[in-house]
């Protein structure tokens, strides 16, 4: 027997190819964007090292926004393997993500000027801008997984309610703690949120395949 919901969604279901295709040319995008902020740093003859060292904030948001994005791209291609198949709805929902994915050089171009030229009151304003929006990158990653687990019919063949239950914790935890990272960033020092950002990047890299579903205890 079918789960039900399986015949109308088959009957509006898209082929992948091409939400594949367009999402892979946002994220190259993306990563070309970030890289032109990287700029020659002014200099007198004889200070080009100082003027490197200045710049050093600007090179340090370029590493850490690109391993985002990379991130992201890496976790967005196992996300399209759950599925066999897209509807409007759900193409919406991945444009939510890219959109996400796009505003990033914002808020990166913000932290490179704030710990370039700015105070420690202007590092905090770039800290949890930078991190509120990491944490709105979170949210249409669980509408996404909410709506592969109403819609069993786009899900791929191997993949279960069960798994994609399980998924839900990771979007979840980067509400909170992108948030975290935020609140941190702005009410005890900028440096304690950007390390709090960073950890949460290495945790979306460490699971970009996803999270094990624990098997039920017999």
């Amino acid at each position: 027997m079918t789960e039900a919901g399986d015949r109308p969604d088959a009957a509006r279901m898209a082929e992948t190819d091409r939400t594949k295709a367009f999402s892979d040319g946002v994220f190259a995008i993306v990563i070309t964007l970030l890289v032109l902020e990287l700029r020659v740093p002014e200099y007198h003859e004889g200070g080009l090292l100082a003027g490197l060292r200045h710049e050093g904030p600007s090179y340090l948001a370029f590493v850490v926004s690109f391993a985002y994005i990379g991130v992201i791209w890496l976790n967005h291609h196992a996300l399209l393997r759950l599925v066999r198949g897209t509807t409007l709805a759900l193409s919406w929902i991945n444009l939510a993500i890219l959109f996400g994915a796009v505003i990033i050089p914002f808020p990166t171009a913000v932290l490179a000027s704030a710990f370039s030229e700015g105070d420690t009151a202007d590092q905090r304003v770039a800290v949890a801008l930078y991190a509120l929006a990491a944490a709105l990158m979170s949210a249409p990653w669980l509408a996404f997984f909410g709506y592969l687990h109403r819609h069993p019919a786009l899900r791929a063949p191997e993949v279960d309610a069960a798994h994609v239950r399980a998924q839900r914790v990771r979007p979840v935890t980067g509400l909170l703690l992108y948030g975290l990272s935020g609140l941190l960033g702005w009410f005890v020092h900028p440096v304690v949120g950007l390390v709090g950002i960073i950890v949460m990047i290495t945790y979306h890299a460490l699971t970009s395949e996803g999270r094990r579903r624990r098997r039920a205890l017999s």
